[in-house]
């Protein structure tokens, strides 16, 4: 009885539940939307839910999520720019406002703006929307030990990646000048031992263009390194510019993590027991990064002008949401998201938080 009254009251804090609708459509795109990466796109890939992922709306407790409104969206946001900072999570999100907005607004310009990955303009609106690609916010890139020697040397460091904490990634140092509106993440690739191995290819943080001794592990140079982006923001950003910090996306590895045999095979949202022993960070499990790093994203961003778009709570549900096996994947995805999918709904949520600014 203990346990299962822990679990309502988890699930109340989480604000609002999934309820389905068996006569939803979508009404915002469809697969045809040319945007949509291959591997999201689980209708033309035939994943056996894909149709029904939308059929399932968010419902906040206490008040309305209302829909989202692609002119009124273009009107409002007339001549103003808006960036999407970060992983392939945030171009998710991005790829679902562009597709939303290029079904009532054929008029389109595609560029790259302030050193984006890809940008669209509404030409008849003078809306232009960015994806700025970086893993980290930081720039990193590979480093191997000198023949001359040097502290890192000195350790027994001979091959990893240079993390500058207090340099952004170039390819969005641009956009806070640039943008309106920013909404930036990071998170999944800080904990990518594929990438990142602690042994053969450790993160070695740098600042001030030296590196940090002794060495640091991954969580506190993630801290450095949100504490001198933030502040990079604040200093850069154009005045009354708006600027959101997405908590991070869940992932729904089950049986092992994505090289381990991981997988997603859900068809319906999980139950908030299961959502708990998915997330746990008591639990330590796979996907115990979502809940860690928004530890990490609120300590950081108590004092700062950035607003919280937070849609941890409500993706942590939508185990049955992911591409998982769809389109002949070697291994199940279960980290990015469909499209249409539930990145539309993040997109209902910003717009719900602009229209309280």
């Amino acid at each position: 009885m203990k346990r299962e009254v822990e679990v309502v009251e988890k699930i109340r804090k989480k604000e609002g539940s999934w309820i389905y609708d068996p006569t939803a459509r979508s009404k915002r795109y469809d697969n045809t939307c040319k945007e949509i990466f291959k591997g999201w796109n689980c209708i033309s890939s035939n994943k056996s839910n894909a149709l029904d992922i939308i059929k399932w709306r968010w419902q906040p407790n206490n008040c309305n999520l209302p829909p989202f409104d692609p002119i009124l969206f273009l009107k409002r946001f007339s001549n103003m720019n808006i960036g999407f900072v970060g992983d392939s999570l945030n171009r998710n999100m991005f790829v679902s406002l562009v597709c939303t907005l290029k079904q009532v607004s054929k008029e389109v310009k595609k560029w790259r703006p302030a050193g984006s990955d890809r940008g669209f303009t509404f030409l008849r609106y003078n809306l232009t929307v960015a994806y700025h690609r970086t893993n980290l916010l930081a720039r990193y890139g590979s480093w191997s030990a000198n023949e001359n020697g040097g502290v890192l040397e000195s350790l027994g460091y001979k091959q990893g990646f240079r993390v500058d904490v207090d340099v952004p990634e170039g390819t969005w140092a641009e956009a806070p000048s640039f943008h309106d509106i920013l909404i930036l993440n990071t998170g999944h690739w800080w904990w990518a031992p594929s990438k990142f191995d602690p042994i053969k290819s450790p993160m070695l943080f740098f600042e001030n263009g030296l590196p940090v001794i002794p060495p640091i592990r991954p969580d506190l140079g993630l801290d450095m390194v949100l504490k001198n982006m933030i502040l990079f923001v604040e200093r850069k950003m154009r005045p009354g510019a708006i600027k959101f910090f997405r908590t991070q996306s869940p992932r729904h590895f089950e049986g092992g993590d994505w090289d381990q045999g991981g997988s997603c095979q859900r068809f319906q949202p999980i139950s908030a027991e299961k959502v708990e022993e998915l997330f746990s960070l008591e639990n330590n499990g796979t996907n115990v990064e979502t809940r860690l790093v928004n530890q990490h994203l609120y300590k950081a961003l108590k004092r700062s002008s950035f607003r919280i778009l937070d849609i941890t709570g409500m993706s942590e549900f939508r185990a049955d949401a992911h591409p998982s096996t769809a389109g002949g994947k070697k291994h199940d995805d279960c980290m990015h998201w469909c499209l249409p999918g539930i990145t539309d709904t993040w997109n209902d949520l910003l717009v719900a938080y602009l229209n309280n600014i």
